[in-house]
């Protein structure tokens, strides 16, 4: 009886069928989208895992496209970023390569005038 192992796996070899965020990446996403939620400016969410791209957008509503979206594009890793908020007419409005530092464009809508 052979035992047949399978050969090493090379990253150069094979990419990854699809982007995905790693969880602290989500960790960080979802402490925001909690915030935002408890303040009554994002209700819902959705994650979209792709070839090339993994995004989270954010509604206001269910029923209506995204006020923004998060995208991760690990081929951006050595240009600007892999990292991108993009706002609801495809603007970009900030990319990076650290995800807090990016997020921050968003935490901005937290910070409200006291009367």
């Amino acid at each position: 009886m052979t035992l047949h192992t399978p050969p090493p796996s090379n990253s150069r070899e094979m990419p990854p069928l699809q982007v995905a965020f790693h969880r602290t990446e989500l960790a960080v996403i979802l402490s925001l989208y909690g915030r935002m939620v408890a303040a009554g400016e994002w209700r819902d969410y959705g994650i979209s895992c792709l070839r090339e791209v993994a995004v989270f957008s954010v509604f206001r509503r269910t029923a209506e496209n995204p006020l923004y979206r998060i995208e991760k594009r690990p081929k951006l890793r050595g240009r600007q970023g892999m990292y991108a908020v993009i706002g609801m007419d495809g603007q970009i409005l900030r990319r990076g390569h650290d995800l807090k530092t990016v997020l921050r464009v968003l935490e901005r809508k937290l910070i409200r005038a006291v009367e």
